[in-house]
C-alpha cells in the first residue's frame, strides 16, 4: 500500500498538490538521505496558527496602549476637575468711556479715527467756539470797565479824605479858638462885673462920681455883647466842624461803592472763567491714553450738548470677566492664578489672577426680570461675575473677545 497520511491533514488539493512535493519511493540501501523539506512545504494549518499569533501581538500591544492612554487622559480629567475651574463664558472687558461735547456748536475739526492710538490730552474733536470766545471777550470788557469805575472811586475818595481832614484841622482850630476868646471874655466880664460894684459903692460913698460908674457900667455891657458875637461865632465854627464831619462820613458812602464795585468785578470774573471753560471745552482732548473704538460724527456735523461723539479704551487697563457657576464659587480666592485661552490667538498663552469675585448672581441685574405667576418652579444653576486681572499679555486683547479661563484652585 502507498504512504498512509497524518491523522490530522485534511484531503489534498490541486493546491496543496503544487505545494506538496511529490511523494518519494523508498530509497535503495546505497542512495543518500534526502534533505529537510523547506518551509513552505509545511502543512497549511500549521503555517497559519503561526502567522496568526505573529500578528495578534500587535493588536494587543495597540489596545494596551489605547486603554492606558484612556486611563491617563481620565485621571489627568479628574485631577483637572478638582483642582481647576474651567470656564468658557468669558470675555475682555475693559472701561469704555463716552466723550460728549459740552456746549452746542458745529464739528470743524475731527481728528479722532476709529481704532488710533491717542495720548492723554490729545486733541479729539473741536467744536466751533466762536460765540463762546466773543462773549468772553464782552466779559473782559465789563470787568475793564468796572475796574476803571472803581479806580475813579478811590481816586475821589482820596480827594475828599484830604479836602475833610483839611476841613476838620481848620474848624477844629477855628472852635478852639473861639473857645479860648470865650473863656478870656468871660474873665474880663468877671473883673469888669466886680469893677462896677466897687464903683458902685465908691459913688455911693461920693468917693468917685456918676461918670466912672457910666464908664464901669459900658464895660461890662461891653463884654456882655462881645461874649454873645463870640459864642455866636463858637456855634457857627462847630456847625463848620459838623459839616467837616458829614463829609468825613461821605468817605463810608464811597467805601461802599468801591466795596459793591470790587464784588461786582469777582462776578464777572467768575463769569469770565466760566466762559473760558466753556471755550476750552469745545476743544475736546482724550482724558486717558487710549484707543477709539467707535465715532458717531462727521465733520461739519452739528453736535447738542451731552451728545456722544465717540467711544474710547484705554488698552492697558484690560481685564477678563468669567461668569462661574455658583457651585464653583466656593472654591475660589482672590490671587488664585488663571490661564486664559483667547479664541483670537490660539496659539498664545495669557495670564491673569483673581482679583474681584461679585456679590450678587448676574440675574440680580437682569433688566427684564423673570417673574414666576404659575408657581411653577425650576432651579437653574446661576453665575457670579468674576474679575480676573491681566498678568502676562502677550499680545493686545480688545474688549469684547472671547476666552476661556482655567483657574488653579489649589
Amino acid at each position: 500500500m502507498g504512504a498512509s497520511r497524518p491523522a490530522w491533514s485534511r484531503p489534498s488539493s490541486p493546491m496543496d498538490q503544487s505545494i506538496q512535493p511529490p511523494a518519494t519511493r523508498a530509497p535503495a540501501p546505497s542512495a543518500p538521505a534526502p534533505a529537510a523539506p523547506p518551509v513552505s512545504a509545511l502543512p497549511r494549518r500549521q503555517w497559519s496558527a503561526g502567522r496568526g499569533r505573529a500578528l495578534l501581538r500587535p493588536r494587543t500591544f495597540a489596545v494596551a496602549a489605547v486603554l492606558l492612554a484612556a486611563l491617563a487622559y481620565g485621571g489627568r480629567e479628574l485631577y483637572m476637575r478638582f483642582t481647576h475651574v474651567y470656564e468658557y463664558d468669558a470675555r475682555v472687558s475693559a472701561d469704555i468711556v463716552t466723550i460728549s461735547s459740552r456746549g452746542d456748536g458745529w464739528v470743524v475739526d475731527m481728528s479722532a479715527r476709529e481704532g488710533m492710538q491717542v495720548e492723554a490730552g490729545q486733541m479729539l474733536v473741536r467744536v466751533d467756539d466762536r460765540i463762546a470766545k466773543l462773549k468772553a471777550d464782552a466779559l473782559r470788557a465789563q470787568i475793564e470797565g468796572v475796574r476803571v469805575e472803581r479806580a475813579r472811586l478811590r481816586a475821589e475818595r482820596k480827594l475828599d479824605q484830604n479836602q475833610a481832614n483839611a476841613s476838620m484841622r481848620t474848624r477844629t482850630s477855628s472852635v478852639m479858638v473861639r473857645e479860648k476868646a470865650l473863656a478870656a471874655l468871660r474873665a474880663d466880664l468877671d473883673f469888669a462885673k466886680l469893677e462896677l460894684e466897687r464903683t458902685r459903692v465908691l459913688f455911693a460913698s461920693r468917693v468917685t462920681n456918676e461918670r466912672q460908674l457910666q464908664v464901669a457900667q459900658a464895660a461890662v455891657t461891653k463884654f456882655e455883647i462881645q461874649i454873645l458875637q463870640l459864642q455866636a461865632e463858637h456855634e457857627q465854627a462847630e456847625g463848620s466842624l459838623d459839616e467837616a464831619r458829614v463829609g468825613h462820613d461821605r468817605l463810608g458812602v464811597i467805601d461802599a461803592q468801591i466795596e459793591a464795585l470790587t464784588h461786582q468785578v469777582a462776578n464777572l470774573a467768575a463769569q469770565l472763567h466760566q466762559q473760558l471753560v466753556d471755550v476750552e471745552d469745545r476743544t475736546i482732548k482724550s482724558p486717558i491714553p487710549a484707543v477709539i473704538d467707535r465715532t458717531f460724527v462727521l465733520p461739519g456735523e452739528y453736535v447738542a450738548a451731552g451728545q456722544r461723539i465717540l467711544l474710547l479704551h484705554n488698552p492697558k487697563e484690560v481685564w477678563v470677566e468669567a461668569n462661574i457657576k455658583e457651585t464653583q464659587v466656593s472654591r475660589l480666592k482672590l490671587g488664585q492664578i488663571v490661564h486664559i485661552s483667547v479664541d483670537a490667538f490660539p496659539d498664545d498663552k495669557f495670564t491673569g489672577k483673581v482679583a474681584r469675585i461679585g456679590s450678587a448672581t448676574m440675574a440680580r441685574f437682569a433688566l427684564i426680570p423673570t417673574p414666576n405667576p404659575s408657581g411653577n418652579f425650576t432651579k437653574i444653576t446661576q453665575r457670579v461675575a468674576v474679575k480676573i486681572d491681566m498678568v502676562d499679555m502677550p499680545k493686545q486683547l480688545a474688549p469684547g473677545m472671547m476666552v476661556e479661563v482655567d483657574i488653579d484652585v489649589r
